[in-house]
């Protein structure tokens, strides 16, 4: 992997000038996928019109994905890197640890009896303090309900019944993972939330991230909030995908390149053979942690995978924008991932690149699948793939914490592809791994003490979660090596950190 500097053209403002095939801004008509015609996808798929640059003085100057977005934002022609601009928000998503405070801050700022700009733009998800005996934990959600209700939010997914969470159709888990299953991603749109990993929805090619919870209250009183227009660096991944590689190999892989501080706030735009190959649900996971390298947001341009997967969870139509030929890339990075080897991240750092064969002598406690990240349903089915190609079971406690209702339901009804008619529960089953816990966030953030999977002791844990600072999953001494389900699955099966290579032939 090398920095690329030879295609650039440096301009006056001091950025850089690349030129790259991209598609033309249009409307579309996808709604609903009973009223989807086929020309019109064939037009969305197809039809590359090229997008006049806007015009900047005597310049013909073109932009980003995420500079279109953030201008049509703002009602404005075009916007520049660095300029602040008051964006216009399309969804702001709450959780339940959030909810109190900004609903707090709200009604202090704009009235007790005040209304937010748009009740069907808000999205309140409880996920990460749920399944708990913590009454602190309990009475967040308590809050959140109460302010719901008083303004009448459409989209709150409540949870009532804590013993039983099939009891609650309302309720669907991971606030990240529901956004998109529930149909609340979509591309050309504006989404913030009250959590830094809002930046998954970047993979439906909208401009997404996290605010602060004034800022947030902010947006609840007026639907719009002042940022800064950040830069873009654009990472170029081509070749094609190993069989023991994810998207979490990728994205560790390039935090490792470029630091914890390498993206800091500037949107990383992610093209190439390899991108345009992987489903929508490694796609969030690449764009899930960029905020680990400093990141404003991920941005990945919709394509036809954006498309069918959205068919069935939204009727709001959307506009997809793409890059110009000419956009503007600070930098730009080129990785060939035919030459990419499984990864971890090695405590107490996202950046801290290591190759899982070089760390097999490092001994584990146990293991963690879920979050944000890596607990969706592509990720348990990766899991056990390893599981099922071994036909061993696992050296060390495995824990699974499906990030939805969603992905609970998959694990107990998919089959998994050449086992015969199993399901991941069947095979976790098998391989000796515990029972597949309520999806929530669980113990990605560590918890009140009784979480499922906390860390409550100095262990070595291998997690597919996005964070592995001291204290992050619980215990403050746990050491936390970040890892694909791949790797995770294979670590568990030997007690050591390991290469997936050795199941996966």
């Amino acid at each position: 992997m090398a920095l690329i500097s030879s295609p650039f053209i440096t301009s006056k403002n001091g950025l850089c000038v690349v030129d790259f095939h991209s598609s033309s801004s249009f409307v579309t008509d996808l709604r609903c996928k009973k009223t989807r015609s086929k020309k019109i996808v064939s037009v969305v798929s197809t039809q590359q019109n090229k997008r006049n640059p806007s015009s900047y003085g005597s310049a013909k100057i073109g932009l980003t994905t995420t500079e279109k977005i953030l201008a049509r934002a703002s009602e404005k022609g075009m916007v520049n890197p660095g300029e602040n601009v008051w964006a216009n928000a399309d969804v702001l998503m709450l959780n339940d640890l959030t909810c109190p405070a900004v609903s707090d801050i709200f009604k202090r700022e704009f009235g007790n009896n005040a209304k937010v700009w748009d009740r069907e733009k808000v999205v309140v998800i409880p996920d990460h303090y749920i399944f708990t005996n913590d009454k602190r934990a309990h009475r967040n959600v308590d809050i959140a309900r109460e302010f719901c209700i008083q303004q009448d939010i459409k989209f709150f997914y409540d949870i009532q019944d804590r013993s039983n969470f099939r009891a609650n159709p309302d309720y669907k888990g991971v606030c990240h993972i529901a956004l998109a299953q529930e149909g609340h991603c979509r591309p050309g749109e504006v989404l913030f939330g009250t959590d830094s990993h809002t930046t998954s929805a970047g993979a439906f090619g909208q401009f997404a991230t996290g605010v602060g919870n004034t800022d947030a209250a902010f947006i609840l009183g007026t639907g719009k909030i002042l940022l800064k227009v950040p830069p873009t660096l654009r990472f170029v991944l081509d070749g094609e995908m190993p069989n023991y590689l994810l998207a979490k190999d990728l994205i560790l892989n390039i935090i490792g390149e470029i630091s914890m501080s390498g993206a800091t706030y500037k949107a990383m735009e992610f093209v190439g053979t390899t991108i345009e190959s992987l489903t929508m649900e490694e796609r969030i996971t690449l764009c899930n942690m960029v905020v680990e390298a400093g990141g404003k947001n991920g941005i990945i341009a919709a394509d036809n995978t954006t498309y069918k997967y959205l068919e069935d969870k939204t009727c709001t139509p959307y506009e997809p924008v793409f890059s110009d030929e000419k956009a503007r890339f600070l930098a730009q990075y080129r990785f060939d991932v035919s030459k990419l080897e499984p990864l971890v991240a090695k405590p107490h750092s996202p950046d801290k690149r290591a190759l899982a064969r070089e760390c097999n002598n490092v001994k584990i406690d146990r293991v963690y699948i879920g979050s944000c990240t890596g607990g969706k349903t592509q990720d348990f089915m990766a899991a056990a793939k390893v599981f099922l190609a071994a036909g061993k079971r696992v050296k060390v406690p495995t824990f699974l914490a499906p990030a939805t209702q969603k992905v609970w339901m998959d694990l107990y009804t998919l089959e998994v592809a050449g086992s015969g008619g199993k399901t991941c529960s069947e095979i976790f089953e098998e391989a000796g791994c515990d029972t597949p816990t309520s999806p929530s966030c669980a113990a990605c953030m560590g918890g009140p003490r009784d979480t499922y999977g906390r860390l409550n002791e100095p262990q070595v844990c291998v997690s597919t979660t996005n964070r592995n600072f001291p204290g992050r999953m619980g215990h403050i001494e746990g050491q936390v090596y970040l890892a694909s389900p791949y790797t995770a699955a294979a670590s568990a099966l030997t007690g050591f950190v390991t290469d997936p290579r050795n199941f996966l032939f």
